[in-house]
């Protein structure tokens, strides 16, 4: 029997990435949670920030890929709205229904108040030259948001703790990297931080496929790149996540 998938914010570019990757599988019934009709799959148009609107998407769901957001970084009302509140409706709703697992698209900005300082900085800013040989990298464990957009992904995931914890529901959290439909790094800090298309789709569909026993964890995304300063070894152990693009092949150097 096909695994039954809610993808939110599927008509976004990694929402459409993904859908095309899960059709072309062709082991998945996916259903998109959109304001706008998304082709293709079936539909449920409602806006998140209405709980009561969406919950009847969520009824007989096996997993929801949360993917929609609110990019506006210091727009407090859309992070509220979007981010914040809309994030707890939809853990609430997959709670109500019953949903197994909740896949919640984080960002690195969760983590990206470390490019305030040495050797993260010099990385950001492809000073790279001053980053000493062997650094330290990022863990998923380790939490400096930038803005509120990052804030509110910290609270995404600590959210997702919460209903793991209370609820019993599996959580996984994905710090996203930078995906962009021309798949290539589009600015110096990208060549750090740049993910590729296949593999975001490779990742989502790890965490979708996951032992049922992780209760609630979090993984980075990023590509495998040379100046990449996450660290994507925990991915690689738990969920075998093992990145097949490469900023390095498409490096941005400022004209």
């Amino acid at each position: 029997m096909a695994k039954k998938i809610l993808v939110t914010g599927m008509s976004g570019l990694i929402g459409g990435l993904l859908k095309d990757h899960l059709l072309n599988d062709g082991r998945y019934d996916l259903k998109a949670l959109n304001r706008s009709h998304v082709e293709g799959v079936e539909n449920h148009r409602a806006d998140i920030s209405d709980l009561e609107a969406i919950k009847p998407a969520f009824e007989g769901q096996d997993v929801v890929v949360h993917l929609a957001a609110y990019l506006g970084s210091q727009d407090w009302q859309g992070q509220h709205d979007g981010n914040v509140l809309g994030t707890y409706n939809v853990f609430e709703a997959s709670r109500l229904a019953g949903v197994k697992r909740l896949i919640f698209a984080s960002s690195g900005n969760a983590i990206r108040g470390f490019e305030r300082v040495k050797p993260y900085k010099d990385i950001a800013e492809g000073n790279y030259d001053e980053v000493p040989k062997d650094f330290p990298m990022i863990t998923h464990e380790q939490v400096r948001p930038e803005a509120l957009y990052g804030a509110a992904k910290v609270w995404g995931e600590a959210l997702g703790r919460h209903f793991s914890d209370d609820y019993g529901m599996s959580v996984i959290c994905v710090r996203i990297g930078s995906v962009h439909k021309e798949n290539r790094p589009l600015s110096v800090r990208e060549n750090a931080i740049y993910l590729g298309n296949s593999d975001i789709c490779q990742m989502l569909q790890l965490c979708i496929e996951a032992d049922p026993s992780i209760a609630y964890d979090v993984f980075f995304a990023v590509s495998d790149n040379k100046w990449n300063y996450r660290d994507i070894s925990h991915a690689r152990e738990v969920l075998g996540y093992i990145p097949k693009e490469s900023a390095d092949k498409n490096f941005f150097i400022p004209s």
